[in-house]
């Protein structure tokens, strides 16, 4: 008998992790911008949070890190001569800019991509967009090795279809899963999607006034009928304002599901009198909702805490369990929350794990922003390529390849270091053996 199971692929935090403080409305990075990092610790705890789901008895994935510095970048914008040239002239030129060709931040796999599953599509395969990410110059450079990463990983076209990204254009901006919920009675029968965007052409007054906003309906739009998803069965809704300027960047940041529970602040969303409705009808269920009101915690305990970028999770026996940061331990009030939502009898969920990803969380990235979530049957992954899926030895391997390569710690001088990309270089080249990704980086072909 075929069964369904939910793959978490996280992204690898990569070497050159930094804190530049690229993108505005983050404001845990724009907070920490100009501190100095601690690469090797921050993949290590990357590393643990994986293996940590392993031993829950779930399916863990791997996505390496792009190759950085990007001097590619610089040079298709006018920068010539040699690595030491360039990094210094783009410096004088503009440090932001020096920065964003150094910036690890393809470690939040939930912005690599959008997913459906293959039951939710009318051709039976696993659907992938890859996000342009164009809100933000540094992430508009992740899109073409995230395509070829991605097809290199689902790369049997009876089983999968990986698109080409959105029009590189602010009409169809693509944020990835960040933005994508997918609700269902369980991950192996037919879903609702719900897309969330936050700017909306045909009302762009009803937008966020401090933070930009960075998903559009016409890309969520897009999107759907990319994946040839049952109009029916979609949701859009669009992000508060509030909440936006608050810190939401995302809708990650305030709002998760898994199966049929919806965990979410009441100030997620402008248009939610309806969406529960809009959700469960075509569902044919009721959705079980754990809502968090002003009088547990507010907007800015929620984007403090990150409690709502934990991963909701369902175990092997039928259970779900919360995959926190410890910041949620942290803030007493949201703390009491998530201690009343594990002891109710009102929802699956009766266990939290909270995990140190400090590294990631003081650039704005929480459990879910590290993982993208893959829905396959047992023929689908099967057809996964096995060199990214981790396993004890991998792991190993993974662990040694960190401790020999990673800086201690990097600040924004050690940018202007020449001698660091060639030992990147070589740090990467050895990391698509170890995964066997063969020409995966632009320097390797």
């Amino acid at each position: 008998m075929t069964q369904t199971r939910e793959v978490n692929f996280d992204g690898l935090i990569g070497p050159t992790h930094n804190y530049a403080g690229l993108s505005p409305g983050n404001i845990a990075s724009a907070s920490n911008a100009g501190g100095v990092s601690k690469p090797k610790a921050a993949a290590l705890q990357g590393l643990a949070k994986m293996n940590t789901l392993r031993s829950l008895g779930l399916t863990q994935g791997v996505l390496p890190p792009q190759q950085r510095p990007d001097l590619g970048a610089l040079r298709d914008i006018g920068f010539t001569g040699d690595d030491e040239k360039i990094l210094k002239d783009a410096h004088e030129s503009d440090p932001t800019l020096l920065a964003a060709i150094w910036s690890a931040s393809s470690m939040w796999a939930a912005n690599a991509a959008t997913v459906s599953p293959s039951i939710d599509c009318a051709d039976g395969r696993v659907h992938l967009t890859p996000a342009n990410l164009i809100s933000n110059y540094h992430r508009s450079l992740e899109h073409p090795t995230t395509t070829r990463m991605l097809r290199m990983i689902f790369r049997d076209q009876d089983k999968f279809c990986v698109h080409d990204p959105l029009p590189l254009q602010m009409r169809y901006a693509d944020e990835g899963a960040a933005n994508h919920v997918r609700f269902a009675p369980t991950h192996g029968e037919p879903g609702v999607e719900m897309f969330v965007f936050g700017f909306d052409r045909e009302d762009p007054a009803g937008g966020a006034r401090k933070y930009p906003s960075r998903q559009t309906r016409a890309a969520c739009e897009a999107i759907a009928r990319l994946h040839q998803l049952d109009p029916s069965r979609v949701v859009y809704t669009r992000q508060h304002p509030d909440a936006i300027d608050a810190g939401v960047f995302h809708n990650d940041v305030i709002a998760t599901g898994n199966e049929k529970v919806f965990l979410y602040h009441e100030q997620a969303f402008a248009t939610s009198r309806s969406l529960v409705a809009d959700i469960a009808s075509p569902m044919g269920e009721p959705l079980i909702l754990v809502e968090a009101h002003d009088t547990d915690f507010t907007l800015e305990d929620a984007v403090g805490s990150y409690l709502f970028n934990s991963q909701i999770v369902t175990l092997p026996n039928g259970s779900m369990a919360l995959i926190a940061p410890l910041e949620t331990q942290e803030n007493p009030r949201v703390d009491a929350f998530v201690q009343s939502m594990i002891e109710s009898k009102d929802n699956p969920i009766d266990a939290v794990h909270y995990l140190d990803v400090r590294e990631s969380m003081r650039n704005g990235g929480g459990p879910a922003c590290l993982r993208l979530r893959v829905v396959l049957n047992d023929e689908e992954m099967s057809a996964v390529h096995t060199g990214v899926i981790l396993t004890d030895e991998l792991s190993t391997q993974l662990e040694s390849w960190i401790e020999k390569y990673y800086p201690d710690e990097l600040s924004a001088d050690e940018l202007l270091n020449p001698k660091l990309v060639r030992a990147l270089e070589d740090a990467l080249d050895e990391l698509t053996q170890i995964l066997q990704l063969p020409k995966l980086y632009p320097f390797q072909r």
